[in-house]
């Protein structure tokens, strides 16, 4: 039910008008003077406050800022007896939501409450909205209790509260876009922009774009002029994923950028700023790329001011279950299923796996196991081929002497150099991806 309150020191007005709106349904709460309104609601949870501007102990256009102050979501519909248009300006800026007068405004109050009412449902859906996603992109939304999350999680939160540079390193899909939203969302900027763009997805000459905007003109297609990510990113946070990826022209213009904060349009000569808060993620050794000339050296110090390495899945095993539960709670609503349980044997073959894919690949299997499903309960049966026969491999346990130790031992020394990172050691053993994955597997190297 919602909670109207009335402020008059005229008794018998203020009794009518508690009438007429206990009749559209209504609770109401009568008041005769500011200070005792105002302990009203400290109360109570009020939506409207219908106020005499002239009251024994004070001015209503002026009460009207100390309420949007402590109630920043109650509206407030002034009340008076001689119109003012001075009155009506100051309260209107004070944040009243309208300004009547008594008696010949009358017939003016229920639908002037009526619209006051859709206002605050309005603003406080949006409030709830607000708080779902603050929770979502929270630290406190991060899954997991493993000792190599919880140093990760220990690091992000101690570089939030700055403006410094952060380096997100890690497999792909381990969560480095959710580390970003949770930095930022910690930060002195939340509430600002929060703009992600992924430097992998685009051409050299579309990334250049999307980056810094360009004028009309400015190349064929470019039919009006368009903003770029950095200038929508401003007072905000820019978060370039895949940054090992961006052209390596274009990473002279982005280091401009970070020293000097200004940057110019495609097609224009003017220099614009923006004041941004730069994160950017990558799965690559961006030292290692700049050793061998892959990546500005100039820029990777510029980035790598605060570096955060994200563990992979397969070296968080204690995160697997709690994750599994969220997503399978998480695939069941959004399927119209009734509450999944997770079979012990289930989780034990998600634990055993090695996870090229990390948490977006644990993901996806739990959706597809929720899909599958036909009663309350995830069973082995439900995953994919190459889980649930994982356990099935014959474990090879080669001789020093075989080959095949010699390509094992190989593959383990180039993996420690990449540091992990699967794609610069299949290119270092000019080999496929899939062709490494397989040969990891066999070999049982996590």
């Amino acid at each position: 039910m919602k909670n109207i309150l009335i402020i008059d020191d005229e008794e018998k007005l203020r009794g009518l008008l508690a009438r007429i709106i206990k009749s559209e349904g209504y609770e109401v709460f009568e008041a005769s003077d500011l200070k005792s309104g105002f302990k009203k609601m400290e109360i109570k949870d009020i939506d409207v406050v219908l106020c005499d501007v002239k009251l024994p102990d004070g001015n209503g256009v002026d009460f009207v800022q100390k309420i949007k102050l402590v109630f920043p979501l109650t509206e407030v519909i002034l009340l008076t007896a001689y119109g003012k248009i001075s009155d009506g300006v100051q309260a209107m800026k004070n944040g009243a939501f309208d300004y009547i007068v008594k008696g010949d405004d009358n017939d003016k109050i229920i639908p002037l409450l009526y619209k006051a009412l859709e206002k605050v449902q309005l603003q406080k859906k949006v409030k709830q909205l607000e708080k779902r996603i603050s929770d979502k992109y929270s630290f406190d939304g991060i899954i997991g209790k493993s000792k190599g999350l919880e140093q990760v999680i220990d690091l992000a939160k101690r570089v939030s509260k700055t403006d410094s540079t952060v380096l997100l390193m890690g497999e792909t899909g381990t969560g480095k876009e959710v580390f970003a939203q949770a930095i930022h969302e910690n930060s002195n900027r939340v509430g600002k922009s929060f703009v992600a763009l992924n430097c992998s997805t685009f051409s050299k000459e579309i990334l250049e774009s999307e980056l810094f905007g360009h004028k009309q003109g400015a190349f064929t297609g470019a039919l009006k002029d368009k903003k770029g990510f950095i200038e929508e990113a401003n007072g905000g946070t820019l978060f370039l994923d895949e940054i090992g990826e961006m052209p390596i022209e274009l990473q002279a213009k982005l280091l401009r950028v970070l020293e000097t904060s200004e940057y110019i349009q495609i097609g224009d000569t003017t220099p614009r700023k923006s004041n941004f808060r730069l994160i950017a993620a990558t799965n690559r050794d961006l030292k290692t790329e700049s050793e061998e000339h892959r990546f500005r050296l100039d820029l990777y110090f510029r980035l790598n001011i605060f570096e955060i390495k994200i563990p992979p899945l397969r070296e968080r095993i204690k995160d697997i279950a709690p994750l599994a539960h969220s997503f399978a709670a998480q695939f069941s609503v959004k399927t119209n299923k009734q509450s999944l349980s997770v079979d012990p044997e289930f989780l034990h073959k998600l634990e055993t796996y090695h996870w090229p894919g990390n948490v977006r690949e644990l993901k996806n299997v739990i959706e597809r196991s929720v899909i599958l499903v036909n009663g309350e309960l995830l069973t082995q049966e439900l995953l994919p081929y190459e889980i649930q026969h994982q356990t099935d491999k014959v474990n090879k346990i080669v001789s020093a002497f075989s080959m095949g130790s010699v390509e094992k031992l190989h593959i383990q020394k180039v993996l420690n150099y990449t540091k992990g990172n699967k794609a610069e050691t299949a290119r270092l053993l000019e080999i496929g991806i899939a062709t490494l994955y397989r040969k990891l597997d066999e070999y049982n190297i996590h």
